[in-house]
Order: C-alpha cells, then structure tokens, then sequence
C-alpha cells in the first residue's frame, strides 16, 4: 500500500487503533423466530459506526470468535463471555444489549407490537461500563429505531465528528420491516442458494436496500457475471461502509465489459478516499486502455506503496513499451523478472524491448496485457489511518 513505507520508517514498533465489537442483541421477547432482530440490530449499529469512519469488527471475525471460543451463535451470554470474545479480537469497545417485544392493543391487527432495544458500551480498556441507552418504537419501524440506536453509539465514542442525528437519518431512509428480515436472514442462512434467494428478495421489496445489493454484487462477480454485477453495485447507498468497496468492484466489472471510461471514473471516486496501491494500479490499467497518458503515474503511484510487486513493475514497463520508451521499459521488466523470475510473460517482453520492438496492431500476444488487480483492503488502510492519529 502507498502509505506503508512512510508507517515503516515512522514507527519500529506495532501500532493498534480502537477497534469496537458490535454483539448480537439478545432476545427477551420469548420467541426463538425473532433472532434475527438481535443480528439486524447489531448490523445497523456496526454500520453506522464504519460508515463514519469508526474501525469495527466484521461479522465474520466475531463468528470466528465464537467457533474459538466454542460459543454458541444466538445464544445469550455472560458478562465474563462477552469479554473474552473482545479479548480473543482485542476489540477496544463492545457495544452489547437486548431487544424486548411489547405488544400493543390493536383489535385490528394493524401494529405488530412495540420493539424496545437497551444497549450498553463496555470500554475494555477499564474495563468500564457505560450507561444503558436505547430505543422504542413500532415494530414496523425497526429499520429506523435500530439507526437510531447506531446513532446514540456513534454519538457516545465519537461526539466529535458525530452528525446530527437529523442529518444522519436524511441519510438513510427507512427500510421495509420485511426486507431488513430477508436480509438478516440471508446473512444467517447456511448455503448460497439460501443467500442469494433471501437476498434477492430484500432487494425487491425495498429498492432502497443498499445492503443486500452489495452481497448480489459480490455474488454475481464471484460468477464473473460482470454486468449484472455492476448493476448491484451501482446500487450501493453512500452512506453503506460497503461504498467505496462496491465502487471499486464496480470499476473492475465496467473494465471486464471494454467500459473503460466508467471504470476510470469508479477508480477515481476509490482513489480519492482511499489511495491503496491496487486503485492507482487498476486505476492505471483503465487509463491506459483509453491512450490516457496520466496511466504511468497512476502506475507509480501503485508501485511507490509497494515496489516488490511484480505486477505493478510489468504495468508500468508496459506502457512504457507501447509508448516506445524501450530503454525506460527494459529497466522495469527486467525488475518484474528479478523479482517473478517464473513470470514469462514479463520475460517475453523484456526479450522485445531489448531488441526495441513494438506493439503490432492487432496483435492478441501483445494488446491489452495491464495486469489487474481484484484484492482490497480498506480495512488497513482505515487502521493504520487511525493507530497515526493516536
């Protein structure tokens, strides 16, 4: 990444930001069919935690937590439970509480109850707990109470860049109660076709839904169903964590269908937040495919992050070739080889250079060889950002 050789020469030592661990709330409603709200809830306030810049803890490693722990998912646990999964994710925060079904007298069926959701931050580095906070509303306005929840989070480990609340839910409009289900339980679901079936569904009930369109865009590019992939991704809000993800995948699948200018513009948007090595390189690639001479230094820009990569070496000796800079290129693929002595590609180029022959049109051995690179990692990029800030 471009900024890890500044944090080497800055720092002999590890640096750790504050990381928070988002539990599922427990359920206190007596029935076992509404778990997923204990999950939907703590996806909501992990979000609206990343989508401000705040580090959490994914889904995934929680869950490794608990199989390391042999806890099981859904259950409730104790206080001494509870730490030992932030210990095991030296999580510096934990945000965990319960959700209550209060039903309310409606002779016409219409409500389906009341939600009450109680939450508390456990600061691990006390460890001190903080004060109970929560929420109640209409149980059709889950999608909503549970934002707002987030918000009180948000507002209680960063009341300085916190927005206000009026600002942060203009952001988000409320989701249909059923969707959000749907999600949730695509999220729990135990084989792809469950998944993609629960997710499908939230994204037709509420067109709004950014989350679940960003797990059918990861699904339809696992499948290198480009297109259809983009268009999932296209639909990923702003204010999703997922954003700056979806967009670079979205740039990947506009360069896969030969939409080169689309690509580049998905890059920029990613490179302007976040300047990983692998936007500036791909960023390059789309680039370089439109004649755009700004692609070497995208290309540069990839390889100062990171100079033992081969790749980044052969794209830039690439472009210098098709631009006929032959000297210039045999320094760059001779470094690619030195450090990928397999890579014949990189070879057969560098075999061309020094005998100073160039791109023939229609060549296919030769034309459109820039190296792509499909890795992200934000969630680095985001914690080294903050363990500087420290």
């Amino acid at each position: 990444m471009r900024w890890f050789p500044i944090f080497l020469a800055l720092f002999s030592g590890p640096l750790r930001a504050e990381t928070a661990l988002v539990m599922p709330f427990f359920n206190h409603s007596g029935s076992a069919n509404l778990d997923w709200i204990g999950e939907s809830v703590a996806e909501t306030v992990r979000d609206a935690l990343a989508s401000e810049g705040l580090l959490t803890l994914d889904r995934e490693s929680r869950m490794e937590a608990y199989r390391r722990l042999s806890l099981r998912p859904g259950a409730e646990l104790t206080h001494a439970s509870i730490v030992k999964v932030a210990e095991a994710l030296d999580a510096a925060q934990v945000i965990y509480g319960y959700f209550e079904v209060l039903p309310t007298p409606d002779s016409e069926g219409h409500s389906k109850g009341s939600l009450r959701i109680t939450a508390r931050i456990l600061d691990m580095k006390g460890p001190v707990q903080g004060s109970w906070f929560g929420e109640v509303g209409a149980m059709e306005d889950l999608a909503v109470i549970e934002e707002r929840l987030g918000w009180q989070a948000l507002e209680s480990l960063s009341p300085k860049t916190a927005p206000p609340l009026e600002e942060f839910l203009k952001a988000r409009p409320a989701v249909r109660l059923d969707a959000v289900e749907s999600y949730i339980r695509g999220l729990l679901a135990a084989t792809p076709d469950q998944r993609h079936r629960f997710f499908t569904q939230a994204a037709r009930l509420d067109p709004h839904y950014s989350q679940p369109c960003f797990q059918l865009g990861k699904s339809s590019w696992e499948q290198k169903d480009y297109k259809v992939a983009a268009g999932w991704f296209e639909r990923v809000a702003r204010s999703d964590p997922h954003y700056l993800e979806a967009r670079f995948f979205f740039g990947l699948c506009r360069y896969y269908v030969g939409d080169f200018q689309g690509a580049e513009d998905a890059f920029q948007v990613v490179a302007a937040a976040v300047p990983l090595n692998e936007v500036y390189n791909n960023l390059g690639a789309a680039q370089e495919q439109r004649d755009d001479s700004a692609a070497i230094a995208s290309y540069r820009k990839a390889l100062e992050g990171d100079d033992a990569d081969p790749d980044y070496r052969f794209n830039v000796g690439y472009a210098q070739w098709r631009l006929g800079r032959f000297d210039d290129a045999v320094e760059s693929f001779r470094a690619a080889v030195q450090r990928e002595p397999s890579d014949a590609e990189a070879t057969t180029f560098l075999g061309m250079a020094l005998k100073r022959q160039g791109p023939r049109a229609g060549d296919p051995k030769t034309a459109g060889r820039q190296r792509l690179k499909t890795n992200y990692d934000e969630a680095a990029y985001r914690e080294l950002q903050a363990a500087l800030k420290k």
